[in-house]
């Protein structure tokens, strides 16, 4: 009897051992990715300290030049108040959108500071002006507009390196643009609006699964995963985005700009394009809805901002104020139609498109590029008078570009920044898959929980 007890006991201490060994490979892994998951943004902290070394050995200040520059503060809460709230649209996505939104841009401002006047550096230094600081809040727009299209689909380090590499290209690409190809983009919708969507499509594109469901059949926890959409708050918090971006686009626009005269054009144009693609978007979402003439929140929040975009490369050229109408209406029509019945297209295609990127930056400034080649070709010397070297500087003092010159490098700037982002966006995605950047689940899309201690 004794034996036969210690038998038993022996087996089950055992069977114990074995169940734990098992418990333990199956565990092993997650315990240990667990255990260092806290030390997951350290290179970010590295990179930071990297950051503040170039600054000690490049950056000098430049006295007063540029104080009194405008538009800066206002293209400030453009990005850091209008691009976070418009992304908090998601049910469960708003911390992640409110807190990558300042993450990413915290970063990339440094970054693109540096990255923009290594083009222009003089006797081996960058002098810091409220210009330069300008120029760099200004590229931010261009990582946030690619993080509006991967919103919800990428994890905090795939955002964050992708950040990092698309500043070094989006800043190579605007010096082209701005410096080798001379083409008049005051408001950025080629070099910035356009290079961030189709950028951040290009990174949708390849970072998209390959794997096919098995099944179509819905699970019992299909409904709690479906996180893709908005809620009733969360869109009216998204709409706070919205209106800060509505009310400052013109400041936005004209920041850049050398001359009073050129100034008062960027602002009044960039206001009635605004003005008249807001009412075109309430009209036509009207028009194309689904349910019986109601108006669709995501055009409302989306395309009531596609003038600004569309007006942005011609803002401070002589277009007319009408001209500046008929752009907003032009914009407004081609957004709403894009949300509409582009969209559901790319995603058949697999390219993911979270707020509508191609719809709000993409179209609305290649629209704005070909706008260009248009009025490079219209301008005269009689017209613009001293202001025409401010507008196009190839243009201006020894007169070395014609009109018709002019226009075709427009077109240049347009098509070279197509190509550029879209592959350098593909490219990036394909690096950004790699493992040890922490890839989100299919049922960690749209999630805050994944990234954030929610209460």
């Amino acid at each position: 009897m004794s034996c036969k007890l210690t038998d038993a006991v022996g087996y089950l201490i055992n069977l114990e051992r074995v169940q734990f060994s098992r418990f333990s490979l199956r565990r092993s892994p997650q315990i240990k990715m667990h255990k260092f998951s806290h030390l997951k943004y350290l290179p970010l902290m590295l990179f930071q300290l990297l950051l503040m070394v170039l600054f000690f050995i490049f950056v000098r200040y430049d006295g007063d030049k540029h104080h009194d520059l405008r538009g800066f503060e206002g293209t400030h809460v453009m990005i850091f108040v209008g691009f976070g709230f418009l992304m908090t649209f998601l049910k469960k996505y708003s911390y992640s959108a409110l807190g990558f939104n300042w993450f990413l841009a915290a970063i990339v401002i440094q970054w693109a500071f540096l990255c923009q006047n290594f083009y222009h550096l003089k006797d081996n230094k960058i002098l810091a002006t409220k210009e330069t600081l300008l120029e760099a809040d200004i590229m931010a727009a261009t990582v946030l507009i690619t993080f509006g299209a991967l919103l919800g689909l990428a994890s905090g380090l795939q955002l964050l390196f992708i950040a990092i590499v698309e500043v070094a290209i989006a800043c190579a690409n605007f010096y082209l643009v701005g410096d080798i190809l001379k083409a008049a983009d005051v408001g950025g919708s080629i070099a910035i609006h356009t290079f961030g969507a189709y950028f951040g499509l290009g990174t949708s594109w390849a970072m998209k699964p390959h794997h096919k469901k098995t099944s179509t059949a819905p699970t019992a926890t299909s409904a709690a995963v479906d996180l893709n959409g908005p809620t009733y708050i969360s869109d009216v918090t998204a709409m706070i985005g919205s209106l800060f971006l509505w009310i400052y686009w013109p400041s936005f626009n004209s920041a850049l700009t050398t001359t009073n005269s050129e100034y008062q054009r960027a602002v009044i144009n960039t206001y009635l394009a605004l003005a008249s693609a807001t009412v075109t978007t309430f009209v036509m979402s009207s028009v194309v809805s689904k349910h019986h003439g109601k108006l669709d929140m995501v055009h409302i929040q989306n395309s009531t901002l596609a003038g600004g975009v569309a007006v942005g490369s011609v803002c401070n050229m002589h277009i007319m104020p009408g001209g500046a109408v008929a752009i907003g209406i032009g914009a407004g029509l081609l957004s709403v139609l894009g949300y509409r019945f582009l969209t559901p297209l790319l995603t058949k295609w697999g390219i993911r498109d979270t707020c509508g990127v191609n719809n709000l930056h993409g179209m609305p400034g290649i629209y704005s590029g070909l706008l260009s080649v248009l009025f490079a070709a219209l301008a005269t010397s009689d017209e613009y008078g001293s202001d025409l070297g401010a507008v196009f500087g190839a243009m201006g003092g020894d007169g070395s570009r014609t009109a018709t010159s002019q226009a075709l490098y427009q077109l240049y700037a347009t098509l070279a920044t197509i190509v550029i982002a879209t592959i350098g966006g593909a490219f990036t995605g394909l690096f950004a898959k790699l493992s040890f950047l922490s890839p989100l689940k299919d049922n960690e899309h749209y999630d805050d929980d994944v990234n954030w201690e929610l209460p």
